[in-house]
This record gives C-alpha cells, structure tokens and sequence, in this order.
C-alpha cells in the first residue's frame, strides 16, 4: 500500500467503507466514481467523479504517480477492464462461506487470462492472491483487492 498514490472506489464502497469507520486522510488521493451527487459530511480529500473511466484515466495519466488501488462492485472493475487498464488482480481469500454477495467482475466479463504471481498466507486463515493481467504492458499499473 505504501506505493499507492490513488485510490479509486465504487460508490457503494465508498459508502459501505465510511459506515466500517474507514478514514479518508490527505496523504492519498482518493476518487470515488458515482453518477449520485456528493454526500454531505464526505471529506473534501475525498474527489467524486461521474466522468467516463476513460476520460479519468487520460486525466490521471497526464499527472504524476501511477500505482492506482481499485476497489468496488463489478461495475467499475468492469469499466476498468475494458479500459485495460488493470494490470495485475490482488485477491484475499478469507476462510468463511457466505452464500452470497457482490460478483468480482459483471458478467460481460467471462474471459480474463490471469497468470500468478504469488501467493501468500497469513496466521488468520486469509490467503492473498497475487495476478498478473495476460497481455497488459506495464506503463499503467491498477491493483483491485477483493474478499471473496
């Protein structure tokens, strides 16, 4: 995390991170994508977007840094995806069946060749996943983390 200079957030976990006490400093900058207007209370560190992930990432690419965590539903991976603009997946693995929950990616998305790149398990059960993006070049780099 210490190389991330942007986060990027689905509306709704932005949402559900706020109601988990999740704090948004200064030391990152932070974007969230929504077409609904920015919440009252939502701290002014954090930026809100409804502009097209391309026209973003074209935005983002003109500025300096480029290491970009991405979290949320699998609408905005989606849009990420077919922007390639996702280089490499970090996937933790948490030990409990849910039964339910958010898809990782939409479903447009049936086919995406990942290569792995490590593994790695911790005291509480969680393993992380680490995936290269098959045929992506290296010049953009975007992380999405998930628990499934």
């Amino acid at each position: 995390m210490r190389s991330v200079d942007t986060k990027v957030l689905g509306r709704k976990t932005y949402e559900a991170s706020v109601r988990m006490g999740a704090k948004f400093g200064s030391k990152e900058r932070t974007v969230v994508f929504s077409h609904n207007p920015r919440p009252k209370g939502a701290p002014p560190t954090v930026e809100f977007t409804d502009e097209p992930v391309g026209v973003f990432l074209n935005r983002l690419r003109e500025g300096q840094g480029k290491n970009i965590w991405l979290m949320g539903g699998g609408d905005i991976i989606a849009s990420f995806l077919d922007a390639q603009a996702i280089d490499e997946f970090v996937i933790s693995v948490v030990p409990i069946f849910i039964g339910d929950g958010i898809p990782l990616i939409a479903r447009r998305h049936l086919h995406v060749p990942l290569s792995l790149r490590s593994t790695e398990k911790f005291d509480d059960g969680v393993v992380q996943l680490r995936y290269a993006v098959q045929g992506r070049d290296a010049e953009f780099t975007s992380t999405q983390r998930s628990d499934v």
